[in-house]
């Protein structure tokens, strides 16, 4: 087999890190500390508290309470990290829709 070429077979962890080090990440608003939550809405208990100038990954988005924030007014709440959310109102994805698929 060539340079680059592939078996077609998984690569397990080196696979997995390969992905991960692909996904975008995207800023939280200048000057808020955000809560994230255990899922999408308010009444969902604080996971943590994410740092200023912090950026973060969206594996996926899912509808839940509206929200008011420094981006706009939506009901769309980003997936970071396993049953961790974020208001996407605090989150500079670009877009007031969806940019990630739809969490299950």
């Amino acid at each position: 087999m060539g340079v680059g070429e592939s078996t077609g077979t998984t690569g397990g962890g080196a696979e997995a890190a390969a992905l991960a080090a692909d996904v975008v990440r995207y800023p939280i608003a200048p000057g808020y500390r955000v809560n994230v939550r255990r899922g999408p809405g308010t009444q969902y208990g604080i996971v943590r508290t994410l740092p200023y100038g912090m950026s973060v990954p969206v594996y996926c988005q899912k509808p839940g309470e509206r929200v008011t924030g420094p981006y706009g007014t939506s009901n769309l709440w980003d997936n970071i990290a396993s049953g961790e959310f974020v208001s996407d109102a605090y989150v500079h994805t670009g877009s007031d829709g969806y940019i990630a698929p739809r969490c299950d």
